[in-house]
């Protein structure tokens, strides 16, 4: 390991742009990590296909989408290895190994499974949907990841991870790490709805895309008080969406603002035109650094490849090491 440094492994599955419930719930940190850490960015296009299977077509553009919005974010690739997960065979060996002696009734009773499954609205569950959380304990694990950043709906995931590699260990010998969960303080950013959590499918998102415009429409048309009719009414910040928001983006303004709305002393006009002008400020320098790889999309591509090719020499390094603890490096053995 470079340095001597603690190696994380995250990343994301490739299904479109990234919003801000991303930034703060994971890609801020990641931003902040690479400089303590080594860190591996998987994009996970393998477990994209276990929801989208029939969306292969949109994988190569999404793929693109989801790079180029870490860059904008900040990841410099220079400190951050992003890779593409379908490319690294190795991971898909590992999975399999993996999978011999993890059961399904452990698969099926993983709490993120089956919400993941109810969201989606899936009954008849695919051998590759159940098994996806072997396929990220391979991926974690063969990058011998110390740390895993990951939003508290993840742990159930890093618990099973850390079980197949201690059984791993044990069956033939101790090559692998135990992963830890490293979970952010951030909360979870619920939607412009005030309804759930901000996500692509429900349409009540920012995404890091968006135009000065976008935002300020957005904005404009997400939940606040409903009970509050005229600027002079005292206000309720803690059913308002809006100050859920300026609680996390503003927050050298947010006591002022509070005692502001709850003494009538402010609109939900004003308020909303303070929220557009913070999310405009974090979004301003992404949208700098975003323009220069939309004018050269070969320097995303450049960076994708050498990711991937550094990951591919870590990971074939690890299979060497369980191939030899599985007895199945045959043709040395001859």
């Amino acid at each position: 390991m470079t340095d001597n440094k603690k190696r994380i492994l995250t990343g994301d599955r490739p299904t479109g742009s990234l919003h801000l419930g991303h930034y703060v719930g994971s890609l801020a940190n990641r931003v902040k990590l690479q400089e303590q850490y080594e860190s591996y960015i998987i994009i996970a296009d393998v477990q994209a296909l276990t929801t989208h299977w029939e969306k292969d077509e949109n994988l190569a553009r999404d793929i693109f989408q989801i790079t180029t919005d870490y860059l904008a974010a900040g990841l410099n690739p220079e400190l951050s290895t992003i890779f593409v997960q379908s490319m690294i065979p190795e991971i898909h060996e590992l999975t399999m190994y993996f999978s011999m002696y993890t059961s399904v009734n452990v698969l099926r009773h993983n709490p993120t499974v089956k919400s993941e499954a109810a969201q989606h609205g899936f009954t008849d569950l695919t051998y590759g949907f159940l098994g996806y959380p072997v396929s990220q304990a391979a991926d974690i694990s063969i990058f011998k990841a110390d740390l895993v950043p990951v939003g508290e709906d993840q742990i159930p995931h890093i618990e099973l991870a850390r079980k197949i590699v201690r059984r791993f260990n044990d069956l033939y010998k101790p090559v692998l790490i135990e992963p830890k969960e490293l979970v952010g303080d951030v909360p979870r950013l619920i939607g412009l709805d005030g309804k759930a959590k901000m996500s692509k499918s429900l349409n009540n998102a920012i995404f890091l895309v968006d135009t000065p415009e976008e935002v300020k429409q957005k904005v404009w048309n997400s939940v606040t008080d409903p009970s509050r009719i005229r600027k002079t009414d005292p206000g309720h910040p803690d059913v308002c969406t809006v100050y859920e928001y300026h609680k996390v983006f503003n927050k050298d303004e947010v006591a002022e603002l509070e005692d502001s709305c709850r003494k009538g002393e402010i609109g939900c006009v004003n308020c909303k035109k303070k929220l557009t002008n913070k999310i405009n400020e974090l979004l301003d320098p992404m949208r700098e650094r975003r323009q220069k790889y939309i004018n050269n999309p070969s320097l995303v591509k450049d960076i994708l490849m050498a990711g991937t090719e550094k990951a591919h020499s870590v990971a074939k390094e690890t299979m060497v090491e369980v191939r030899d603890a599985m007895k199945i490096n045959y043709f040395d053995v001859l």
